[in-house]
Formats: C-alpha cells, structure tokens, sequence
C-alpha cells in the first residue's frame, strides 16, 4: 500500500520538475535552436560537397544523418548542468530531499523534447534531401527517437562529470562520452541502412531498446553520483 503513493509522489515531482526545466530552457533559445541548425546545415552541405547524385547519397545518407545527430546532441549537452551547478540550483537539489536521479531524468526529458524531439520532425525532410528510400523513413524516425534518449542519457553522465570544468569541459566531455556512443551509431546507422536495402531491421532496433532500458536504468544514478561531486568540489 505504501508504494503506490510513492509512486505517484514521484511522478507528480517528476511532473513538476519537468514543467519547470522547459520554461527555463525556453527562456535561453540558443542552447536547442543551434543543435537543430547544425543538424540541418551539415546534413543539407553534404549534397553540394559529394555531388547530387541518388546512389551516392542513398548509400551514405543512414551514417550522415546518424553522425549528425550524434554530433548535434553532444553539441546541445554542453551546459547541461553548467548553469544549474554556478547558479546555485543544483546545490538546492542536492541537499533537498528529492531524489537527484528523478531530477536529472526530468532534465534530460525536457533537453530531448527540446532538442531531440525537432531532430526527428526534421529528419524525414533531410532524408528526402539524401534520397533515401521512403521505406526507410520510418525506421529512421524511430531509430533516432530510441537512438536520442540514449544519447542524452549518456551524455548527461559526461555533462555532470565535466560541469566544474568550464569553457574547456565541451572537448572532455566528447571525449568521455563518444566512446560510449558507437554502438547506438552503429545500431541506428544499421536498422536505417537495413531498411532503406529492404531487409529487416527488427534486430537493429531491438539492440537500440536494449540500449535506451540499459541507460535509463543506469544513467540516472550515476549521473546524480557525478553531480554530487560536482556540488562538493565546487
């Protein structure tokens, strides 16, 4: 019986909290606005730098949307935390009672409704750009939507670990956190370039599930450990 009104408890807070992530981040426009744009540039010059051709950019277009995407979440998860921790917030957090892994879920599912939600509406335009087959649109849009979340996810932990760090902490924590990144590339790039050769890329997307219950179970505590650090070494 006690459960139950945990639950809830923490669901209302995670409610909350998330409410509250999205008003602040919509107030500093920058920090998701130029993730999208860097998505859409570097996807949309590829064209003019390979040439125009259907075949050549069909082949390729599954790993270029892939990297993109890759490269624009770790681009948007710079600050995550930057502000929160020089701001005093995240101190706040981090002697109240609440949870620390509930609020760092709260925070990454509002950065990925901000910045990892337009990657998918905008993805299949860009692949229609690339000429990739429309049978394959699907799958794309649902591999970076399993392919997003575990990389914030992950990212997140890099973030917390780097937040003390300051202008510099964007190159460490690309190099902390893109090791960690390969197999969501690699399997996302796959269940895309599966589909768009018209064979099935069930297994693709179950090893992207994998990934996204393996960070969400996992992610959340140690980026918490990692910002509790952070508030002590600060």
């Amino acid at each position: 019986m006690d459960s139950l009104p945990l639950s809830t408890g923490l669901l209302a807070l995670f409610r909350s909290l998330l409410t509250r992530e999205l008003a602040v981040a919509i107030r500093s426009p920058g920090q998701w606005l130029n993730p999208i744009l860097f998505f859409i540039i570097v996807i949309t010059l590829f064209p003019l730098g390979v040439g125009p051709g259907p075949n050549t950019l069909s082949i390729i277009a599954p790993g270029i949307i892939w990297v993109s995407a890759l490269l624009s979440v770790m681009l948007s998860l710079q600050s995550l935390f930057y502000d929160d921790l020089h701001n005093g917030s995240l101190e706040q957090f981090v002697l109240s009672a609440q949870p620390l892994s509930v609020v760092v879920l709260a925070k990454v599912f509002a950065w990925w409704i901000l910045g990892g939600l337009p990657l998918l509406l905008v993805s299949p335009l860009l692949a229609i750009l690339m000429h990739l087959p429309a049978s394959a649109i699907p799958v794309l849009v649902l591999s970076l939507l399993l392919g997003t979340l575990t990389l914030i996810l992950v990212g997140a932990i890099g973030a917390a670990l780097t937040a003390t760090v300051g202008n510099g902490g964007g190159i460490l924590m690309s190099l902390l956190v893109l090791p960690l990144t390969v197999p969501v590339l690699i399997f996302g790039s796959g269940a895309v370039q599966a589909a768009a050769l018209q064979m099935p890329a069930g297994g693709h997307l179950s090893l992207l599930v994998a990934l996204l219950a393996l960070a969400l179970s996992l992610a959340p505590v140690a980026t918490a450990a990692a910002l509790r650090v952070a508030v002590s070494a600060s």
